[in-house]
C-alpha cells in the first residue's frame, strides 16, 4: 500500500472517531483513536474532561503556531525584517502569564470535583471483594442490599479456548475467536465474568496476594491498583446492562498480557436470581463438605 493510501484510510478513521461523538462503545474497536464515553456518570465525566483539555490544547496550538507562521512569513529576513531592540513588555507579560492560570484553574476545578467524586464510596448497595493474583482475579461478594452474600466467590481467568489458542506452535488462528456478538475476542474473554447488576452503586475493595496489579474496565471509567497488604477502594454503577472488557494494567509478571476482566452487567432482578442460585450452589457444597469432614473413622483405623 502507498503512503497516500494509508493516510487517507487513517484520516478516515480520524473522521469517523470525531463524527462518533462519543458513543459508547462496549469494547475497544479497531483502530480507536480516542478515548470511550463509557457506560457510568464517571466515565462520561472523565471523558467530558479529556475532550476539554484536548480543545483548550488544540486552541493553544492554533494560536503559538499561528503566530509562529505569521512571524516566520511576513517578518523575514528576505523582505528586509530587522529585529526590535526593546527587551520586554510588562503587560504582554502579565497577560501571557494570568491567562495560562486562568487556563489551569479552569480545568483543575472539574477535575477535583471529578476526583472527589470517584472517591466516594458511600452509599453503596454492594460490596465486592477483588483479590489479585499471577495470574488472575478472585472476586468474593460481600454484601448486598445491606445483607452479607453467604459464600459467593470464584476464581476468574484466561478461558481455555484462549489460551490453548496463544500457546506458541499451536497453529490456531486468533481471529477465529469471537464472541456471540461477533467481538473478536482473543485474550479478552474469561472462564467466570464478574457479575454485576445494572443500576446499582457497587463498592469494591481491592488488594493483592502478590505482586503490584491494576484491575482496568475502560468503559467504567477508572482504573485501580492492586496493591499486596493494602486495600484499596473504588466504585462504579452501571447505567447499561451488557458485556464490558478490561485487562491488567500494572506490569506483574510474564503472563501479565493474559489477565483480561469481563464485567456482565444484567438487569437487578436476573441479577438476584443468580445471586440466590450461587447462594444455594455454595450451600449445597459447604454441607456435603461438612459431611464428608464428620465422617467416623471405622473402630481399628486411624
Amino acid at each position: 500500500m502507498k503512503f497516500g493510501g494509508i493516510w487517507r484510510k487513517a484520516g478516515a478513521w480520524a473522521a469517523a472517531s470525531a463524527l462518533a461523538s462519543g458513543a459508547a462503545w462496549a469494547n475497544p474497536q479497531p483502530w480507536q483513536l480516542n478515548l470511550t464515553s463509557g457506560v457510568t456518570d464517571t466515565s462520561r465525566q472523565v471523558y467530558g474532561l479529556h475532550m476539554l483539555a484536548f480543545w483548550v490544547c488544540v486552541g493553544i496550538g492554533v494560536v503559538v503556531f499561528g503566530a509562529m507562521i505569521v512571524a516566520m512569513v511576513r517578518f523575514r529576513k528576505s523582505k528586509g525584517a530587522v529585529a526590535e531592540t526593546w527587551s520586554h513588555n510588562t503587560k504582554l507579560e502579565l497577560v501571557w502569564t494570568v491567562i495560562p492560570v486562568l487556563i489551569l484553574i479552569s480545568l483543575a476545578w472539574p477535575a477535583t470535583r471529578t476526583m472527589i467524586r470517584m472517591t466516594d464510596t458511600s452509599g453503596a448497595d454492594m460490596t465486592v471483594k477483588i483479590t489479585a493474583y499471577q495470574w488472575k482475579w478472585r472476586y468474593d461478594y460481600v454484601d448486598y442490599q445491606g445483607k452479607p452474600v453467604n459464600r459467593v466467590g470464584f476464581i476468574s481467568k484466561l478461558d481455555s479456548e484462549n489460551d490453548r489458542v496463544r500457546q506458541l506452535g499451536s497453529g490456531l488462528d486468533p481471529w477465529s475467536l469471537k464472541s456471540a456478538d461477533g467481538f473478536d475476542d482473543y485474550l479478552l474473554n474469561v472462564d467466570h465474568p464478574l457479575v454485576l447488576p445494572a443500576g446499582v452503586k457497587v463498592r469494591f475493595v481491592i488488594t493483592a496476594d502478590d505482586v503490584i496489579h491494576a484491575w482496568w474496565v475502560p468503559q467504567l471509567g477508572w482504573k485501580q491498583d492492586a496493591i499486596p497488604g493494602i486495600v484499596n477502594s473504588q466504585w462504579t454503577q452501571i447505567d447499561e446492562p451488557g458485556i464490558y472488557r478490561g485487562q491488567c494494567a500494572e506490569l506483574c509478571g510474564q503472563d501479565h498480557g493474559f489477565m483480561p476482566i469481563v464485567v456482565k452487567a444484567v438487569p437487578k432482578a436476573e441479577f438476584e436470581q443468580w445471586l440466590t442460585a450461587q447462594e444455594a450452589a455454595s450451600a449445597v457444597d459447604q454441607a456435603a463438605h461438612t459431611a464428608q469432614t464428620n465422617v467416623p473413622t471405622p473402630a481399628g483405623r486411624g
